[in-house]
């Protein structure tokens, strides 16, 4: 049996050892406005699912745990449409029969379409103009986190450490990865798939990073990035379940008790490690990997050769989310309370806060250009745009 652990939940109890640092003062030198806000409906709350915003051609589209679906305008927020599957009247004959399929992870937009999975293993694809129903899939388990589009086709990536490829048009099942049993104890949540240069890459549940044909689903290669170490199931956790980033012809990625690493995409052969224990993933700006460590201190080394340029502690232990780098300039970042930060690249010095959340921001803020797009775990959704930067 598999026991998932929540790699935030673990640690918000009254009988916390290490309290977060309270929320920092400082003068903001940086002009943050909101632009709107809105409820999709049931956030994540304590699932641990990874429901995320996803934007195109000026449009954000949002999921919900009990099964709604949005469109909004990127610079207004007016409403294109907004559909629901809960219980009740429906009024789009398509999203009848899908009243217990709880969203979990995504939504992900590509070539006029939106994709999104769900608690049951269920991966629905939907017209981004209307959100009509176009198809549905099943994978083995759970999919929490977002499919991946590319080459006209859907990876998805299940809880059980399937990952799944499905027609874009047809939704046909085209090949099936099965890596075998997933460790005893490991942190819940899955990374969100990349796929690019003819691979899907992925961090799995024991530590590695993996490389898999787009076209079939053979293992291209393997590499370990982390190895868990203790006496304890819980010392020894190894998870890699942040987020990947592709720049500058590298892959950089993080993993829990492991280490941040710049890998060849073509080979698995590691660039440059260096020693950090996360599990939220990484971005990368202006020559610079940020990355969160699992004391919630953020970092910035170089994208080059993985050297310190700076850290940042003021926020240390508020259990943030991953980093999101915003215009090469600043470094947009969540914490447990609903609190979102900005951060200057070049230094690491708080810029700016907002609270625009009642409860914890696990998402990773979603950046188009000067707006950034916070998700709370209570389901709501606010836009920001960063002036006088």
């Amino acid at each position: 049996a598999t026991l998932v652990v929540s790699g935030c939940g673990l640690f918000k109890s009254k009988d916390n050892i290490h309290p977060p640092k309270p929320v920092p003062r400082f003068t903001a030198t940086l002009e943050v406005k909101q632009l709107w806000n809105h409820g999709i409906g049931d956030g994540a709350g304590l699932s641990g699912v990874r429901l995320r915003p996803a934007v195109s051609a000026g449009v954000v589209y949002a999921a919900s745990t009990n099964g709604g679906l949005a469109a909004w305008k990127l610079d207004s927020g007016a409403t294109l449409w907004s559909h629901s599957s809960g219980s009740g009247w429906h009024p789009f004959g398509w999203f009848k029969g899908r009243e217990h399929d709880h969203f979990a992870g995504g939504p992900s937009v590509a070539d006029g379409m939106l994709f999104v999975g769900t608690q049951k293993g269920g991966v629905y694809a939907f017209e981004a103009k209307t959100g009509k129903e176009l198809w549905r899939a099943q994978a083995s388990s759970e999919v929490i986190s977002a499919p991946a589009i590319a080459g006209g086709k859907v990876f998805v990536r299940s809880n059980d450490g399937h990952v799944f490829a499905f027609d874009e048009q047809t939704g046909k099942q085209l090949w099936l990865y099965d890596r075998g049993d997933v460790p005893a104890l490991s942190l819940r949540g899955n990374g969100t798939l990349l796929a690019v240069n003819g691979a899907v890459f992925f961090g799995s549940d024991d530590g590695k990073l993996v490389a898999l044909s787009q076209a079939d689903g053979s293992t291209l290669w393997s590499v370990p990035i982390a190895g868990g170490e203790g006496r304890t199931d819980i010392e020894r956790i190894d998870d890699s379940d942040g987020r990947l980033v592709f720049a500058n012809g590298k892959l950089y990625v993080d993993a829990y008790h492991g280490n941040v690493m710049a890998v060849d995409p073509a080979n698995g052969r590691t660039l440059w490690s260096r020693p950090l224990s996360g599990y939220t993933g990484v971005d990368e700006g202006a020559g610079k990997v940020v990355a969160v460590d699992d004391a919630s201190n953020i970092w910035a080394l170089d994208a080059s050769n993985g050297g310190d340029l700076w850290k940042q502690d003021k926020l240390e232990w508020r259990w943030l989310s991953a980093p999101a780098v915003q215009m090469d300039k600043y470094i947009v970042i969540g914490d447990l309370q609903g609190y979102v930060y900005w951060l200057d690249l070049a230094n690491g010095e708080l810029a700016a806060k907002e609270h625009p959340a009642g409860s914890a921001i696990v998402a990773r803020p979603l950046i188009a250009g000067d707006i950034a797009l916070i998700e709370g775990d209570d389901g709501s959704i606010t836009a920001y745009r960063v002036s006088g930067g």
